[in-house]
């Protein structure tokens, strides 16, 4: 049944420490993304406890909560209005009276659980500063900018490999040109698009960083000479965009402390964009169009060189990332790819770490027959994960599991060895958008031969991750069975082979749950 996306918002505000704790609200395609102006207020453990959270990600004031796709667009529109309506009183002043109630409620077991909720909640704290190091918050800070420009990249990636399947195949000359003009123009912009958010995302004025990151794609910009060559319009793409927003969110706050009131609306905006647009000119362009050639130029030898090996890696490694989040941070690498070639090589290998989870999911459905709960939340989970959104089957079935991670982690790699071989070979193959993968990334694929070779190998390596996924997982995904006086002890799913806190030991299911055997 679904989950009712009003009480579903009003449950995550309430357990986040309410609208007043809520600094920013954004998602992408499956989580919520809060930042919370006092981490230690949200309550994890009620959080994933509520009806259709699929799981919770905390990264320093950043509080992701998994929802799925299709709920997690209502739910942030129901969040959005309640902190809009509460704002302008106390942080509650203005909600429902249902929702005060449930506060109310919620404040009073606070204040029950006293020194021992104060207690973790300090630890808490603690636990959050210890993980936030610089580079977890870089990567985080540099995922908010990219994630809001996804579904934009998704509704054009999909419109260009549309126009090259009817150019190809000679139909509708006279609309084909109307739809590659569609579909290119974002990718065109998109600098201009990174440096309004990186500016708001970095406390900068959004229209300035815009005004700043245009200069990167601006025509004019080829009268330019920098160290002896002529400047070519987008050289440097996102990464100078990124960086040329950065300068100025710099130098904007600069400017704020020390311009008189009465000139800052005048001097702060030129010297804004006037200083950072000719760094930009003069030293960013050049120096992101080198890293951004790098980066071309090291995808393109690693899948020539050892294609099968670092398909390994990729599709091995993501799910971790995603359970993480960090995956968004590979949002800019993919995006200068597109710009360079036109796809990007890296998202094919990637996509079969949820081909790996697919199979996993399948192989605890069958082992596991008789845990009708589980084999429920597999049957309404596998849909989305064989479009590629991985997060229910991972929250759900493989992570409480354990070793069904690890084994959906081997078929990944498997799929990713596939597609890499292929690599290998001289035959790559690309997506021309980022976001979707499973079957939704076929509109999207395209290569170094064609879409019909790229489809072809991409389709084996998704068979390649579902068939190593549900096989490793079949033998390997559980623990031995053991003897008891009661008989063998069956197999069962999250509850019966849950790890004892803090031992790595598993309850059996029999006797005392102290009597727990260990891993095997």
């Amino acid at each position: 049944m679904r989950n009712d996306p009003v009480s579903t918002a009003t449950a995550i505000l309430t357990r986040v420490g309410g609208p007043a704790n809520v600094t920013s609200v954004a998602h992408c395609m499956t989580r919520l993304r809060l930042t919370l102006a006092d981490p230690a207020a949200a309550d994890e453990a009620q959080l994933r406890a509520l009806p259709g959270v699929l799981g919770v990600v905390s990264d320093g004031p950043t509080c992701q909560i998994v929802l799925g796709p299709g709920l997690v667009d209502e739910v942030t529109g129901e969040v959005e209005a309640r902190i809009t309506a509460a704002r302008p009183g106390d942080g509650r002043a203005r909600l429902p009276e249902k929702e005060k109630e449930e506060a109310k409620e919620g404040e009073k077991e606070g204040e029950k659980e006293g020194a021992a909720a104060d207690r973790g909640a300090r630890l808490k704290e603690e636990l959050r500063r210890r993980n936030a190091t610089p580079f977890k918050t870089a990567l985080r800070r540099v995922a908010n900018v990219f994630v809001p420009l996804i579904p934009a990249l998704i509704g054009c990636g999909v419109l260009a490999g549309l126009d090259g399947l009817l150019v190809n195949a000679g139909w509708l000359p006279g609309l084909t040109p109307a739809l590659s003009a569609i579909a290119s123009a974002f990718l065109a912009l998109i600098a201009v698009f990174v440096g309004h958010h990186t500016a708001r995302e970095f406390g900068g004025t959004p229209v300035l960083g815009a005004a700043v990151a245009a200069v990167v794609v601006y025509p004019g910009v080829a009268k330019v000479t920098a160290f002896g060559t002529h400047l070519a319009p987008g050289q440097g793409g996102v990464l100078g965009a990124l960086a040329a927003a950065l300068l100025a969110t710099r130098v904007e706050k600069w400017c704020r402390g020390r311009v008189p009131g009465a000139l800052d609306v005048l001097l702060t905006p030129t010297v804004t964009v006037l200083v950072p647009g000719l760094v930009t000119l003069y030293g960013l362009m050049y120096a992101a169009g080198a890293v951004a050639t790098a980066i071309g130029t090291a995808a393109n030898w690693l899948l020539a060189t050892a294609g099968a090996a670092a398909g390994l890696v990729l599709g091995g490694l993501f799910l971790p990332l995603v359970m993480l989040g960090l995956h968004q941070a590979l949002i800019p690498i993919h995006t200068t790819l597109i710009e360079q070639r036109g796809y990007t090589v890296l998202l094919p290998l990637l996509a079969m770490a949820g081909a790996g989870q697919v199979g996993a999911a399948l192989a605890v459905y069958v082992r596991l027959r008789h845990d009708v709960a589980l084999r429920t939340t597999i049957r309404s989970a596998l849909p989305a994960g064989l479009l590629g959104v991985g997060e229910p089957l991972i929250y759900g079935v493989s992570l409480p599991l354990g070793r069904p991670f690890l084994t959906a982690c081997a078929g990944g790699a498997a799929g990713g060895a596939f597609v890499g071989f292929f690599a290998m070979l001289g035959t790559q193959v690309g997506a021309t958008a980022i976001g979707p993968s499973g079957w939704a990334l076929f509109p999207l694929l395209t290569g170094s031969r064609g879409p019909a070779v790229a489809a072809a190998i991409y389709a084996g390596g998704l068979l390649t991750g579902y068939a190593v996924g549900f096989t490793a997982t079949y033998l390997f995904g559980f623990p031995r069975r053991r003897r008891s006086a009661h008989g063998a002890v069956p197999f069962s799913a999250v509850g019966r082979y849950r790890r004892a806190a803090g031992t790595g030991r598993r309850h059996t299911g029999h006797g005392n749950p102290k009597d727990c055997a260990d891993r095997p």
